[in-house]
């Protein structure tokens, strides 16, 4: 099994201070709530933790730039300095963003999916092919030959992260990149999402294998149960509360109206599932103490063997080959995190590297 470290750059400071007694923060985030002295810590913990979990872990998985919003050649570019730099250790991640970053960069949303899909063919064009011009209806460019190019051929591996809309599953399928099926602990939504995406990789001429499927997996390694969620339980519920929140919506149906989604870009949800698929905010954003020491009884997070069998069982049910580890949300103290990378890949990274998934049952019951 491949194991990656989930490790999101953000400015790592509690900010709970400037809500005032309000239940979110502002938004924007204005210059004055900025501290120069925070972010150059910030930057330096995360490149601390970087080199550890370099000398650690093998490969370097970014997930995900965003399509739409870049421009591609450029990209390309970066990405292949990257793959230059790491000798050829990059996997490279394509997202479509979040809704507020297209406010940001006065982007309509209703050409996320045409923009990712050009950028796409430049990218990988510029990857594989000796000269080419593109004349695109976002983009256009003449006479390309790219330097430097990928050491990985003929690119670096390309992943989609946390797919959930049945279009953007069909584009996986398509260009047979293997996802992460969808956001969240909700089996039974992840299962919906594995089903199409067999039977989409199906009529694309493929046929679906563990090594298609990515599982995140929010994990952290204790003496106990009641010591992991004493640690980390309090940036957990600030990651979903404050973090994940701030200024954003991930709502299905706020995402129809606004043209992201398609009206039926759920319709192959099972009807008890559709909640999970509505990905609500308030779920996300009033989860308490009392709800995630309710489901720390199914996660992983404890004990070494507590934790690495539980994520062994997770991928095992998915059929994913591949596990992404959240084991930094929230902002955690640096040394917390540091003991964090040091205990897990002394503990648990292991047994996980030695274990292989071999089947993906609910593409199985898809495709009999």
């Amino acid at each position: 099994m491949k194991v990656f470290v989930f490790d999101l750059l953000a400015y790592d400071a509690n900010l709970d201070h400037l809500k005032g007694g309000e239940t979110e923060l502002p938004y924007p985030l204005a210059k004055r709530h900025f501290d120069a002295a925070t972010a150059v810590r910030t930057y330096e913990e995360h490149l601390d933790a970087w080199e550890a979990l370099d000398r650690l872990w093998l490969k370097l998985l970014i997930y995900g730039n965003l399509l739409p919003l870049h421009e591609p050649l450029r990209l390309a570019e970066e990405l292949a300095m990257i793959d230059c730099l790491s000798n050829g250790r990059l996997i490279s991640g394509f997202a479509r963003g979040i809704l507020r970053e297209y406010q940001v960069h006065n982007v309509p949303l209703a050409e996320s999916r045409e923009r990712f899909e050009e950028a796409y063919d430049i990218i990988t064009r510029a990857w594989t092919e000796e000269v080419f011009s593109y004349q695109g209806k976002y983009w256009s460019y003449h006479d390309v030959a790219m330097w430097p190019r990928p050491v990985q051929q003929p690119h670096p591996p390309i992943w989609v992260p946390i797919v959930g809309s049945k279009e953007s599953i069909e584009f996986a399928a398509r260009h047979n990149l293997p996802i992460t099926p969808g956001l969240g602990r909700h089996r039974g939504l992840r299962d919906d999402i594995i089903r199409y995406y067999a039977n989409a990789l199906a009529k694309a001429g493929h046929r679906i294998t563990p090594d298609h499927l990515s599982l995140g997996v929010t994990a952290y390694v204790a003496d106990s149960k009641a010591q992991a969620l004493r640690e980390y339980g309090p940036h957990i519920l600030y990651f979903n509360r404050t973090l994940f929140s701030h200024g954003n919506f991930i709502e299905t149906e706020k995402q129809r109206e606004s043209g992201y989604t398609t009206q039926s870009s759920t319709d192959y949800v099972r009807p008890e599932n559709l909640r999970a698929a509505a990905n609500l905010r308030s779920e996300f954003r009033n989860l308490t103490m009392a709800q995630l020491e309710e489901q720390a009884e199914t996660m992983p997070m404890g004990t070494a063997d507590e934790v690495a069998q539980r994520i062994i069982d997770a991928a095992e049910s998915a059929g994913a080959n591949q596990v992404q580890l959240a084991i930094n949300r929230g902002a955690l103290p640096h040394d917390l995190y540091m003991a964090q990378i040091e205990r897990f890949a002394r503990e648990v990274l292991p047994r996980l590297q030695a274990h292989e998934v071999k089947r993906v049952p609910a593409a199985e019951e898809a495709l009999a």
